[in-house]
């Protein structure tokens, strides 16, 4: 079966990505334009998106804001899809600015008709779901955040009872390259002139976490997409990603990327982000979240393995070396080897 043979005939194969210039909705947009798609973005600044992208990265930049509804629908016009991947940058403002802009999205989207892909995560859960969370369990969040997770998917659920068509892939934590910006890796180690000199550890070493290696996540998000007639009105699926059974696996990992087996490693500085967290926004929400590194919250993605039958896997000392290479963080002629085929990857997929 061809791709274009999954979309019915009457549906153009053009998607709208609302955060196209963020980590998860630039990886999308290359997984799309390289399986066929012609790829929208919104954006503020479209000549600043152009240059963030590069020019082997075809997108139809749109100007616009995702908290205005109108530009939002101006952009999605004759679209089949769009992608809401929009999230304020660093934490901020979560409460007052997340769920309007989804809002926004909603309404664009039942107006074309279009399907709403929707990148989830773990906040929906309680602390105790254990590592192999399956689509149906039941939502009890313990966040704010959690809270405003739960509520995008419950209006989503509830426009597709009256029409709307939604898909939502949950994933743990992002990584990859061109993730700096809403991934934890980077917190996780510290360099000096570019040199990764020590590892953190945000919980105990011997508690599980999910991991989501951002190339292999807009793939199977593209393949998922590709099958659009197969689909539910509203479907949902886990990607399970890299589960690590220990946390420190990830410091390993480092390690082997860096090619520094005593490679130190210490505590995240919890008690820091706790003295800085009345001051800066940015700390208290990433407090907020200290719980998912401190129990095995993951993800059982036999419901996606059924439907698609693979599921991309980059083996994980791939994934890591190819992120600290895109963060710099690697050295000698290896890395510089590394680096090259890194910024390759990043300019087609972020």
């Amino acid at each position: 079966m061809s791709h274009s043979d999954s979309i019915p005939n009457a549906r153009p194969r053009l998607a709208l990505i609302v955060g196209a210039t963020g980590s998860f909705g630039g990886h999308v947009a290359a997984a799309l334009m390289t399986r066929g798609w012609r790829v929208r973005g919104l954006t503020r600044d479209p000549a600043a998106a152009l240059r963030k992208a590069g020019p082997v990265m075809p997108i139809d930049w749109i100007r616009g804001d995702a908290l205005r509804a109108a530009d939002v629908a101006a952009a999605a016009r004759g679209v089949s899809v769009i992608v809401h991947a929009a999230n304020p940058p660093g934490y901020q403002n979560w409460a007052g600015l997340v769920l309007p802009m989804f809002r926004s999205t909603l309404e664009a989207a039942k107006a074309e008709g279009a399907r709403i892909v929707l990148p989830g995560n773990v906040y929906n859960y309680a602390p105790d779901m254990g590592p192999r969370i399956a689509e149906d369990a039941p939502q009890n969040p313990v966040t704010r955040k959690g809270a405003i997770r739960v509520a995008m998917e419950r209006e989503l659920e509830a426009a597709c009872r009256q029409g709307a068509r939604g898909l939502i892939i949950r994933a743990g934590d992002f990584f990859g390259p061109g993730g700096e910006g809403t991934s934890w890796l980077p917190h996780l180690i510290r360099r000096r002139s570019g040199r990764v000199t020590r590892v953190l550890l945000p919980g105990p070493a011997d508690v599980g976490h999910a991991f989501a290696y951002l190339p292999d996540l807009a793939e199977t998000t593209a393949r998922l997409i590709d099958r659009e007639s197969a689909l539910a009105d509203f479907e949902t699926f886990h990607f399970a990603g890299h589960w690590l059974d220990r946390l420190d696996n990830l410091s390993e990992a480092v390690r082997r990327a860096v090619g520094q087996p005593r490679l130190p490693v210490g505590a995240f500085p919890w008690p820091l982000m706790t003295a800085a967290s009345p001051f800066v926004e940015m700390c208290r929400e990433m407090r907020e979240m200290r719980y998912l590194w401190n129990r095995p919250i993951g993800l059982d993605d036999a419901k996606l393995r059924a439907f698609l039958g693979d599921v991309p896997a980059t083996p994980l000392d791939t994934a890591v070396r190819e992120t600290l290479s895109d963060l710099g963080a690697l050295e000698g002629a290896a890395a510089r080897q590394s680096q090259a085929h890194g910024a390759r990857s990043f300019r087609v997929a972020q």
